[in-house]
C-alpha cells in the first residue's frame, strides 16, 4: 500500500472517529434540550412567570424570555406579612437540581405561592423546570427580603383580603 493510500485512509479514520464523536455528543444533549424545552412549557402553564416575572400578567405574556423569573419589587400581602417573588435565576444558580427538588418537595412557602403545586409535580417536572431555569443563566437582583404582619412593605404590595372576613 502506497504511502499516499495509507495517508488517505487514515485522514478516512480521524473524519469518521470525528463523525462519530459529533453524533454522540448530540445524542447526549437531546435528553437535556427536552428537559429545558419540558421546564419552558411548565414554566409558562404553571403560572411560574404570572408572579416571577414583572409585567408578564399584564402583557398577556408578551415578556421576551430573557427577562422572565427575574422576580419583583411588588409584595403580596396578607396576614402572613409580605412576600416578594424571588428571582429564580439567581435561586437556581445557588443550589444543585437535587437540592432543588427535595426544596420543592418539602418545603412549605409563604403564600401567595402555590407550594403545594411543586409538591405534586413529578421529579422529571421538577428537574425539568430547574434545567430550563438553569438555561436562561443569572440576570436581574434579589427580591426583597420577607417583611413581618405587623412591619410595612418596602414598596407597593398587592392587599390579601382577610381570610377571618
Amino acid at each position: 500500500m502506497s504511502s499516499s493510500m495509507k495517508m488517505l485512509g487514515a485522514t478516512s479514520v480521524a473524519a469518521a472517529l470525528a463523525a462519530c464523536l459529533w453524533v454522540l455528543k448530540s445524542v447526549a444533549s437531546q435528553p437535556d434540550a427536552v428537559a429545558i424545552e419540558r421546564g419552558r412549557y411548565l414554566v409558562r402553564v404553571a403560572g411560574c412567570n404570572d408572579c416571577h416575572t414583572p409585567g408578564y400578567a399584564e402583557s398577556g405574556g408578551t415578556v421576551p424570555e430573557n427577562q422572565w423569573l427575574i422576580g419583583t419589587s411588588v409584595g403580596w400581602k396578607g396576614g402572613w406579612g409580605t412576600t416578594y417573588p424571588s428571582n429564580l435565576r439567581l435561586y437556581m444558580q445557588r443550589v444543585t437540581e437535587d437540592q432543588w427538588v427535595t426544596v420543592a418537595r418539602e418545603q412549605q412557602m409563604r403564600p401567595p405561592m402555590p407550594w403545594f403545586n411543586l409538591r405534586d409535580m413529578s421529579e422529571q417536572d421538577l428537574r425539568a423546570l430547574y434545567r430550563f431555569v438553569r438555561h436562561l443563566g443569572p440576570a436581574g437582583e434579589l427580591a426583597p427580603a420577607y417583611v413581618a404582619p405587623q412591619e410595612a412593605p418596602h414598596g407597593p404590595a398587592i392587599q390579601f383580603p382577610d381570610a377571618a372576613n
